[in-house]
């Protein structure tokens, strides 16, 4: 039998700088001789290229001398034997921490002489580093373990068996599992238990016990004090990690991978191996996970799926140049991952049938992959030399400062310096065998996807699994204009991660994977890619199900820019397709960008859609989920630019009415079902406001008026439950407001306001025609008469509609008293804009010289004129306007500036409304929103556009003032309105 060596007889030279180290000089003077040759060239190379290792040698000589007097294996066992020795009842936790990074670092300069004096290969390397990191979890989970006990909430059989019978047990997943540890590595764990078999005190007391054990284990490993650290500790493969506690029950780990774990977590679960606690329950668990990670039979979606994954992670064919100085030998193009996935994946695809190929190892996994015929022998032979290869260079890399990186210094100094640690005298000759190495890798990785379509882009990489960022996709994202490229590809790999309800489906993150890029690419072609993905995932939270509109998009991707247009401008038609997908099918008919709906096709539509309600409640829904989608329609032509923003105001109004009228007839007949009707009875809508004016956005209110006629006032309706005509028709129109604006599952349709009607609040909710007749006569102030100017009926009895409307020309045409209009109308605008101070410029509406004012100078001027003029009120106010103008009424000149003014305010209004629920914030507002604004009011630059806007405002202010006049007190809220800052824009239009 053969004599063991001392690790000094058995190291191999490493080659010397050629210039002198003082320090090292220094250094074999204090060590007195006792160092051979080959040491001293391993010494040197330590001093020359790697600052962590020099300073364990020089801060403790005797350390150094025990281990190379003694075989390197005796060495290591020992120190194994060390930890595992610890009297963990007795010690302190500062004690147990000082002690395993003491042996921490006698492990790592251990390890370092016999990896860099080629007396251990890689894969002993790495044995040696997962069989020490598992040493020293178990000696802290022992201990948090045991501090439970003297805490009281846990108890034991038998104290020397703690880990065992914990039902708590550690997984190691990827490096650490597969005993392929790097040198500065992290260890990647998942802690599990079972219930059942933790012996708790209170059984209450599973979380807060099993989370404190592991934050103890996690603290005990990876804190840092005066000794350093032992390892790193990264518990974030756990499902779900954002969301669930750092310990947890197999059952509902096990529900989780069931109905959730992506393939990405399969991947990662063929290196998992119990490594620390109650490892029979660990081996069960594992067992009772293989049919998530070994799959028997490949379904199409899972066959896809994988096929996604692999083009997900596969740097594509022509993406740039392999690098050297710079290059990460992990991640980067050629490298270790891609030697790692070229294995896993073909076990994802095989190992559910084939027993073999379930190895953790991953040159294990090459050579029973060339035996069973997956790849060729050579393939094997080439992909095991690199591998190694690879490995030794990410060792050396991390040997230099003793940091977790895998990236080859960009600078002379440090390239040469690992060259060195690997053995190479010319720098030249080092840089040439990984060039040949990483270009062999990737071409062997290439050929397995050569038939795959890249999910990338001609910018590089897009990989979204995984536990952490992909370098290059951060890179990929930024050169696509994405400010902010860690934190966007974070927030997709949460979708992928089946975080939303939109993804926990594996058919939705199949199809949002083959969507991806496009997805991306269209996100990056709008003016604020980061604002629109982060737009986007915001409505993925909110969406309930994704496979509908993924399959979707899938399917006709010339949405993708229409999307991207809604996520990046405009949430508030993102909150309709999360909740109604299926609005995109109307885009998909060929002539969505064509012929506008008229009122007739919208009032059919929607009468199809009530004719299939199964009860009232039905109908209500049926007028809800109606009125949201064609308002969404709206907005998207808007956005494709297939309609001009002020085509919308009619559109919109269009729209209303067609819902009114609807809903009039179902709430009409569901009042008879129970009161019966008023015989020879009619009823309309009169429609005031922006809807009376056809002047509607998207939130406008409806301001309504609901009229009645009957032959007799006092006869009673003929139901079984009859009322009489005035509370018939005050129940009828409660049942309108309830119709139109009460929240059932699908929401609202319209907020109703009833305040226009005779008296106010104190006028009953339903008016008889004779008496709004005397009330408009007799009663009614200057300020509604001019609200009268914008009144038009809806829905309900024809004959009725057409008295209701000679009503209020007769009103209009009655003749006004010139001074008192005046006055009348100037004491109301004052009095608004008091009450509603603008903020800045963009307030188009109630800023001085804003939309308020134009549409009071048109209704002082429509009730002024209207006797002789009837043409005048016709229309909104936009075409009152022009009527006034053709009639002779008004100033070409003043025409032009209040027209212009008009449309360009509408415009602002309706982009504003369009886009926004609630207060708007310029300053912060979507470019291209203000984009789209500019180009309306044909300027280059909001600057511009707000100068415009003053400019305006200023112009029809003294329009109006030429006309109305303006009371002093007003003359601090001119100053303020008209040239103040931009704010916060209000919410009700």
């Amino acid at each position: 039998m053969t004599e063991p060596i001392s690790l000094a007889s058995a190291l191999k030279p490493l080659p010397c700088g050629p210039s002198d180290n003082p320090l090292f000089d220094e250094f074999l003077l204090e060590a007195n001789g006792k160092f051979n040759e080959n040491t001293k060239t391993v010494i040197k190379a330590i001093f020359d290229c790697s600052p962590f290792l020099k300073e364990l040698i020089s801060k403790d000589l005797e350390r150094l001398s025990d281990l190379l007097e003694n075989p390197a294996d005796d060495s290591a066992s020992i120190l194994l034997q060390s930890i595992v020795e610890l009297n963990l009842e007795e010690i302190t936790e500062a004690d147990l921490m000082a002690k395993l990074r003491q042996a921490k670092q006698k492990a790592a300069l251990l390890y370092a002489l016999c990896d860099l004096g080629g007396l251990w290969s890689v894969d002993e390397v790495t044995h040696q580093l997962s069989e020490f990191a598992d040493t020293c979890l178990r000696a802290a989970l022992e201990f948090a373990l045991l501090d439970e006990v003297k805490r009281g909430k846990l108890t034991f059989g038998e104290t020397s068996n703690l880990q065992e019978q914990s039902g708590l047990f550690a997984l190691a997943m990827g490096k650490g599992g597969a005993f392929e540890l790097n040198y500065s590595s992290d260890i990647d764990l998942i802690f599990f238990y079972e219930r059942e078999k933790v012996p708790l005190v209170d059984p209450l007391d599973f979380q807060p016990v099993m989370i404190r054990v592991v934050q103890k284990v996690a603290k005990i490993m990876q804190e840092r004090n005066e000794h350093g650290y032992v390892f790193r500790t990264d518990l974030r493969l756990r499902p779900d990690p954002g969301s669930t506690p750092v310990a947890l029950s197999t059952d509902a780990a096990l529900v989780y991978y069931e109905s959730r774990g992506q393939n990405w977590e399969r991947a990662a679960f063929i290196k998992a191996r119990p490594v620390a606690g109650d490892i029979s329950v660990g081996k069960a668990f594992l067992k009772e996970l293989s049919p998530f990670i070994w799959r028997k039979y490949m379904d199409f979606a899972m066959i896809h799926d994988v096929h996604a994954m692999k083009r997900q992670t596969h740097l594509h064919k022509g993406h740039g140049d392999i690098a050297i100085r710079g290059h990460n030998v992990k991640l980067g193009r050629g490298g270790i991952r891609e030697i790692e996935f070229f294995v896993q994946t073909q076990q994802l695809i095989a190992g559910g049938r084939n027993v073999e190929l379930r190895a953790r190892g991953t040159l294990e996994m090459l050579s029973r992959l060339a035996k069973c015929g997956w790849i060729a022998q050579n393939t094997a032979d080439e992909l095991s030399t690199h591998y190694r290869f690879l490995r030794d260079i990410e060792h050396r890399i991390q040997m230099r400062m003793d940091e977790q990186t895998h990236v080859l210094p960009a600078d002379e100094t440090g390239f040469e310096a690992v060259s060195r640690l690997m053995g190479f005298k010319d720098p030249v000759a080092f840089e040439n065998e990984l060039t040949a190495c990483l270009t062999a890798v990737s071409n062997h990785y290439s050929a397995l996807f050569e038939y795959e379509n890249p999910l990338g882009v001609s910018e590089g990489a897009l990989i979204f699994t995984g536990d952490e960022a992909h370098p290059e996709t951060i890179e990929t994202l930024e050169k696509l204009g994405f400010e902010r490229g860690k934190q966007v590809a974070e927030t997709i790999r949460n979708w992928h991660m089946g975080r939303y309800r939109a993804t926990r489906n594996v058919r939705a993150r199949e199809v949002l994977t083959r969507i991806m890029p496009k997805l991306i690419v269209a996100f990056s072609d709008t003016s604020e890619p980061d604002r629109t993905l982060f737009a986007f995932d915001d409505f993925l939270k909110s969406l309930p199900a994704g496979v509908q509109l993924f399959s979707l998009i899938d399917a006709n991707t010339h949405l993708l820019s229409l999307i991207a247009q809604v996520m990046g401008s405009a949430p508030r038609l993102s909150k309709t397709i999360a909740k109604r997908p299926h609005v995109f099918d109307a885009m998909l008919d060929p002539t969505f960008f064509g012929v506008l709906p008229s009122i007739e096709d919208l009032a059919t539509q929607l009468n199809a859609s009530l004719s299939l309600a199964t009860d009232y409640q039905d109908s209500l829904d049926r007028a809800r989920i109606f009125t949201q989608e064609q308002q969404f329609l709206i907005g998207a032509r808007v956005l494709s630019g297939t309609i001009s923003v002020l085509e919308t105001q009619a559109l919109y109004s269009n729209l209303a009415d067609v819902v009114i009228a609807g809903m009039l007839r179902v709430v009409e007949s569901e009042v008879a079902r129970t009161h019966g009707r008023i015989a020879n009875g009619e009823v309309t809508v009169l429609a005031m406001g922006k809807l009376g004016g056809r002047e509607m956005t998207p939130s406008s209110d409806l301001d309504l008026i609901l009229i009645y006629r009957i032959p007799d006032v006092l006869q009673n309706s003929d139901g079984d439950k009859p009322l009489p005509a005035s509370q018939y028709y005050i129940r009828l129109t409660q049942r309108l407001i309830a119709a139109l604006s009460a929240p059932t599952g699908e929401g609202v349709a319209y907020e109703v306001d009833l305040r226009l009607r005779p008296s106010g609040k104190a006028g009953p909710l339903a008016t008889e025609l004779g008496a709004f007749e005397a009330y408009q006569n007799d009663q009614a102030w200057v300020w509604e008469h001019m609200a009268l100017t914008r009144a038009r009926t809806i829905g309900g009895s024809e004959a009725l509609r057409l008295k209701v409307q000679e009503t209020v020309s007769h009103v209009l045409q009655s003749g006004a008293d010139a001074t008192k209009l005046r006055q009348e109308a100037l004491d109301m605008n004052t009095r608004l804009h008091e009450a509603k101070q603008a903020n800045g410029p963009f307030d188009t509406k109630t800023s001085l010289g804003g939309l308020i004012d134009i549409e009071f100078l048109v209704q002082y001027w429509q009730l002024l004129n209207a006797k002789d003029h009837p043409e005048i009120l016709k229309g909104h106010t936009g075409y009152g306007l022009l009527q006034l103008e053709k009639e002779g009424l008004l100033l070409s000149s003043e025409l032009k500036t209040l027209h212009r003014s008009y449309e360009l305010y509408s415009a602002v209004l309706q982009i504003f409304r369009l886009c926004f629920e609630g207060d708007v914030d310029v300053m912060t507002a979507p470019s291209e929103m203000i984009a789209r604004l500019c180009n309306f009011a044909d300027v280059p630059n909001q600057n511009e556009l707000e100068n415009k806007l003053r400019d305006s405002q200023l112009a029809v202010r003294d329009i109006f003032e030429r006309y109305l006049g303006m009371p002093d007190d007003l003359d601090e809220v001119t100053s303020a309105n008209v040239s103040g800052a931009t704010q916060p824009l209000g919410k009700k239009s």
